[in-house]
């Protein structure tokens, strides 16, 4: 049977489409022109030898898959160097038109010296510089509710990287949480452990203009070959390779590549991986093969100790009420705590001014909208919940548990006295309650307040954190 040269060829791209995406269609497959089909032999003209070395490393088995649809099991696929190149018309062995598919594994291209992306030319290394802040260990990464297990997978992942379940690890929550911190924290335990083990920090942004370098130098596989060498990668903010289809395909093969060989890896996002956008189903799937742990927003107690900890590294002292007003404060980024104890600091020592509320509240109003705000029966309720560790929503609930009526009674209590709701308003925030049982509920607090110190304790101290946290005097 007589096959013409470019149906071959056509029908070969209609089978290739179906099983790549479209951005790698068009940055692999499209630019090929199909040269010479003699007999079973197909011969395609690839732009240079990157193209071909890519080919053979990542699509051979589709390759093969598809001319042995077209062609039958005797298939072959030869590959031709564009004209334009210094070497044309010769393959990778020196032979003209001879690269045939092989049933081995793909051919494995590596450079005699692979150039590493993070090397500014003219300055040599003697190592692999893992990118990394000293200042990010978890020595100083404090724990709490909010992080512990992320904290947890991490120091384990720091004694046995590529070794334990958490591979990859998926660290992810809000901005100034301390994804980053801990993150390095990991790459900085590695190395003080395993000194054998080559570790690299890289942001997602800094990775995908590195990528974009390396094509433009023609040099996309020693870009791929110097992060499969890595021993631990540590990719920050990963959820801006969304609609970055190329770079997420590279990423996609190193990732592979490193899971494969026990390599560990650890990544950061904004959302968890479910909720990436933008992003390829089968890098997902990948994501979700580790572990996914979040980080919250720390609580109260938990963001007095990270700012004593700041407190003592910078070597500032602050007044404990001024300690208490910041984190009541600032409650869901890290960064700003940092932020107005620097100012705090700065403020005091150019305007020579004593650190205390005042200056506090003029700092502070840089990092948040407003500090006065009007008292609300939910803050009261949030408050309380905290307090009690009880779930807020069960304060509206029919639940008859002591925990549980305590805190309820005590809501109604400090909402009567601290906001401006009518007792039917308390009632129906408290589950549709009326009037009646907020007003027993008072008379119940205010009974064992003259008899139960512990309650007075509980309310003294609610009141007090209400009173500062809303900047009431």
């Amino acid at each position: 049977m007589i096959r013409d040269l470019n149906s071959v060829w056509t029908n070969c791209l209609h089978t290739i489409r179906k099983n790549v995406n479209a951005q790698s269609f068009k940055t692999w497959f499209e630019p090929i022109t199909p040269v010479q089909l003699i007999n079973d032999s197909l011969t395609i003209q690839v732009p240079n030898k990157i193209f071909y070395e890519w080919l053979e490393e990542h699509y051979v088995s589709l390759l093969k898959m598809t001319i042995r649809k077209e062609l039958g099991e005797t298939g072959k696929l030869e590959y031709q160097i564009s004209s334009n190149e210094k070497k044309s018309n010769k393959n990778l062995n020196g032979s003209a038109h001879q690269a045939p598919i092989k049933d081995e594994d793909p051919i494995s291209f590596k450079s005699q010296e692979i150039k590493n992306p993070f090397v500014i030319p003219g300055i040599k290394r003697q190592r692999i510089d893992p990118q990394l802040n000293p200042n990010y260990r978890f020595e100083n990464y404090i724990e709490g509710d909010c992080n512990r297990l992320a904290r947890s997978a991490g120091l384990a992942i720091a004694k046995k990287p590529g070794s334990t379940a958490f591979n990859p690890l998926v660290i992810f929550g809000q901005v100034g949480l301390g994804k980053t911190h801990l993150a390095q924290a990991i790459g900085n335990s590695v190395i003080e452990r395993h000194n054998d083990k080559a570790v690299v920090y890289v942001s997602s942004e800094k990775f995908t203009n590195q990528m974009i370098q390396s094509i433009k130098n023609n040099t996309i596989i020693d870009f791929v070959n110097f992060y499969q060498m890595v021993d631990v990668l540590i990719v920050d903010d990963i959820q801006f390779l969304a609609n970055k289809q190329r770079t997420q395909e590279i990423f996609f093969n190193i990732f592979n590549q490193l899971h494969q060989n026990g390599k560990q890896l650890v990544l950061t996002s904004d959302r968890a991986p479910k909720d990436l956008d933008g992003m390829e189903e089968r890098l997902i799937s990948r994501f979700k093969w580790g572990l996914s742990a979040d980080i919250q927003a720390p609580r109260f107690e938990t963001r007095m100790a990270i700012l004593e900890s700041k407190m003592t590294k910078e070597g500032i002292e602050l007044p404990g009420d001024v300690v208490e007003f910041v984190c009541y404060n600032i409650k869901n980024n890290i960064r700003e705590l940092e932020g107005v104890l620097v100012s705090l600091a700065a403020q005091s020592s150019l305007g020579n001014r004593n650190i205390d509320l005042e200056l506090t509240k003029e700092v502070i109003k840089k990092f948040i909208k407003e500090i006065n705000k009007e008292i609300t029966v939910e803050f009261i309720q949030k408050l309380v919940a905290d307090h009690f560790k009880v779930p807020v929503e069960t304060l509206a609930g029919k639940t008859r548990k002591r925990s549980i009526v305590v805190a309820r009674q005590l809501s109604m209590y400090l909402a009567k006295n601290m906001t401006n709701k009518s007792l039917k308003s308390i009632g129906e925030m408290f589950g549709g309650r009326d009037h009646s049982t907020v007003i027993y509920s008072c008379k119940t607090v205010q009974d064992l307040l003259d008899t139960d110190d512990a309650i007075k304790e509980d309310v003294n101290e609610l009141e007090r954190k209400i009173k500062l946290s809303l900047n009431e005097n």
